[in-house]
């Protein structure tokens, strides 16, 4: 069981769906027109509520099966903002080299905004790694350096503090885990798995990023409307779906003074009426007007 409100079963059936899907579309396009992205499988987490505290920093979901491999790229975009005190890429290298640390680029901020301005630029440098890390000083600088290619390929560099010694720890750590932003609005997205894992895997990793999601949930369960499925060009299939509430607004209800209930009412304006003993004004009696849904 995933949990008490999706089971393993649910998300083996989605898992089965989608990659039936994702054969029948090799078959009859070009091979070509899949790009690295479409070899994802991605978790849509929606709330309720938009969370009362924003976040810069995702939230790692712990993933049995990593998405990278051992000859996955891994850059570093390193803070050298002069009149403080920083790492040198000298010696982030030496370290790294050191530790044997899985980061194959160092990349320095004040190069990123000088030889990476335009799009062409920005779009080569985010197809030549598979994971961005970046100093955590400088992470509320980069959505506008980077531009739009790392937004929309989830490849947002994962924050470092190499003030801490554990270097190794903090880049092995997000290596093996999904990387969930929850910031200004109700739903995320989240890269879970490769199409090209067993299928057990991509079911395995799936149970555990909804079990990480929705622990890091504020309210948790009680606040998660609803959990998806989806390659990038498929459909998105449900795996949980809370029922809307539904009110139920009753206008115009008003029981006229010295009536007694509804049905003795109405037999006693029958009986007055066909005695001609009852004025029009009398006549009104309470009722409901309209139940509408809100």
């Amino acid at each position: 069981m995933a949990s008490e409100n999706v089971s393993t079963d649910t998300v083996s059936k989605a898992v089965d769906a989608l990659l039936k899907w994702r054969r029948s579309q090799s078959e009859t396009l070009k091979p070509k027109l899949f790009d690295e992205d479409e070899e994802y499988v991605y978790l849509i987490l929606t709330l309720k509520k938009i969370p009362s505290k924003s976040r810069v920093n995702p939230h790692k979901i712990p993933l049995p099966h990593s998405l990278f491999s051992p000859f996955s790229e891994q850059c570093l975009i390193l803070d050298d903002r002069p009149n403080k005190a920083r790492v040198t890429k000298a010696q982030a290298q030496a370290r790294i080299q050191s530790e044997s640390i899985p980061v194959n680029k160092i990349l320095k901020l004040s190069k990123l905004a000088s030889d990476y301005r335009p799009f062409e630029a920005k779009r080569k440098l985010c197809d030549s790694y598979d994971l961005f890390f970046a100093e955590k000083s400088i992470v509320p600088l980069l959505p506008r350096l980077l531009g739009k290619s790392f937004f929309k390929k989830r490849k947002i560099p994962v924050p470092v503090d190499l003030k801490k010694g554990n270097w190794k720890e903090q880049v092995e750590k997000a290596c093996s885990s999904a990387m969930l932003f929850m910031r200004t609005g109700t739903c995320s997205v989240v890269r879970v798995a490769k199409v090209r894992m067993e299928r057990d895997e991509i079911v395995e990793n799936v149970v555990a990023a909804i079990e990480g999601a929705v622990e890091v949930v504020p309210k948790k369960w009680g606040n998660v409307r609803s959990l998806h499925l989806k390659l990038l060009e498929s459909l998105a299939l449900p795996v949980y779906q809370t029922v809307p509430d539904v009110k139920l607004k009753i206008d115009g209800f008003k029981v006229e003074e010295g009536a007694t209930t509804t049905t003795k009412k109405k037999n006693e304006t029958k009986e007055k009426d066909s005695e001609g003993e009852v004025s029009d004004s009398k006549k009104k009696k309470g009722r409901i007007h309209e139940v509408r849904y809100m």
